[in-house]
């Protein structure tokens, strides 16, 4: 099963796209009515709701992680924990400068 791989790339891919679903999922569950790119640009604009984005997004990050390191699939999760990682320090940038 692909979910079982254990490589350092695999989670690190995993770590880049699943903050990806979470934005998604955070769009559909509180902007339905607004349009894709708007729902973008209109939590950009807003410093509260660009925090609670970025905190859902990662979460998806979390659950992921939660179910490697449960796994014992060490090497995926240390991938996934460095985009993390990266994940965490661009949001430290995005909302210290912007």
């Amino acid at each position: 099963m692909i979910l079982k791989k254990d490589n350092y790339a695999f989670g690190f891919g995993i770590g880049l796209i699943a903050p990806v679903f979470g934005f998604i999922a955070f769009k559909y569950t509180r902007l339905q009515s607004i349009p894709f790119m708007e729902a973008v640009q209109f939590v950009f604009s807003q410093h509260a709701l660009l925090s609670a984005a970025l905190s859902v997004s990662l979460l998806a990050n979390a659950a992921i992680f939660t179910y490697y390191i449960n796994a014992h699939i060490d090497k995926t999760a240390k991938g996934l924990f460095f985009a993390t990682g990266i994940y965490g320090i661009a949001i430290l940038i995005i909302k210290t400068f912007f």
